[in-house]
């Protein structure tokens, strides 16, 4: 066997494990990524292999299957928790010109961030709605399917060499202030005004197993679907479709698009450009 047929036999391989991991997950914990994006995870499971010093994915599913904690760890590699305040700040822009208006209209206005991380994005559209005068009549769920991110994003406490990127962002976002008007320097770092926390609501919840839990007025849910395949991407805007109340606001990532999915012709498309669409 040549060198080409030999990685083609170690790949396939590869594969069948991962999806033997990727079951006894589910199986054993009630996690379910076997619909997550291959070519993502099988990165991730590398990096977990090399962590826990398992030289194939079978070892490491051994360990998964009988110390919780190795699992704990592992939903550090199987979840993406990279993100940041205001990013992308022309999809914060338009939802100020877009979206502010109409949510004004409501006598109370409830918000659902899906696939919050570390909850960067759901003190932006905090400080967001308290500029625009929003906050106070509304309510922000943030769900993730990872405790640790929640407790993090919960905190809302950031490192201080964050806060110049940070900050950045929220001038391009069309902020009406300072960002430092909504912080204070503490724990090496910066904690984020707690007045907000009482606007939020923080949940465990996946886009792959659970239903819809309110009826929300907008959907924030950006950089999540790129890492799900097509038939998880399609459950998950499902979701968010059935979540939301008619002529509801949808905010997808950059990369991310309703296109290919079953559920475009119940949306229209009003900010193509930054994926912000209205449910018909």
């Amino acid at each position: 066997m040549n060198d080409s047929a030999k990685d083609g036999q170690a790949a396939r391989e590869f594969d069948q494990e991962l999806k033997l991991l990727l079951e006894a997950i589910y199986l054993r914990y009630q996690h379910d990524f076997r619909h997550y994006a291959v070519a993502s995870l099988r990165r991730r499971i590398v990096q977990a292999m090399g962590l826990y010093g398992c030289a194939t994915v079978s070892q490491l599913q051994d360990r998964v299957l009988h110390e919780p904690e190795v699992f704990a760890g592992m939903l550090q590699y199987l979840t993406i928790q990279v993100s940041e305040m205001f990013r992308d700040p022309e999809y914060f822009r338009e939802l100020r010109s877009e979206v502010v208006p109409v949510l004004k209209t409501y006598p109370s206005v409830k918000v659902w961030v899906a696939g919050c991380s570390n909850g960067e994005e759901v003190w932006s559209l905090a400080i967001l709605l308290a500029e625009e005068g929003l906050l106070a009549r509304t309510l922000i769920y943030a769900s993730d399917i990872n405790p640790e991110a929640l407790r993090r994003a919960e905190a809302g406490v950031y490192p201080l060499d964050r806060v110049a990127l940070f900050s950045s962002n929220y001038l391009a976002a069309g902020g009406t202030g300072s960002l430092s008007d909504y912080y204070h320097a503490a724990y090496d770092g910066v904690v984020l005004d707690r007045r907000f926390r009482q606007h939020m609501l923080f949940a465990d919840h996946s886009l792959a197993t659970d239903t819809v839990f309110s009826e929300v007025h907008l959907v924030s849910c950006r950089n999540v679907l790129i890492y799900f395949d097509r038939p998880l991407q399609d459950r998950a805007v499902g979701l968010f479709r059935e979540a939301l109340v008619r002529r509801g606001f949808l905010g997808l990532g950059s990369r991310e698009s309703l296109r290919l999915t079953s559920h475009q012709s119940a949306f229209d498309e009003i900010a193509g450009t930054h994926r912000i669409y209205r449910k018909c």
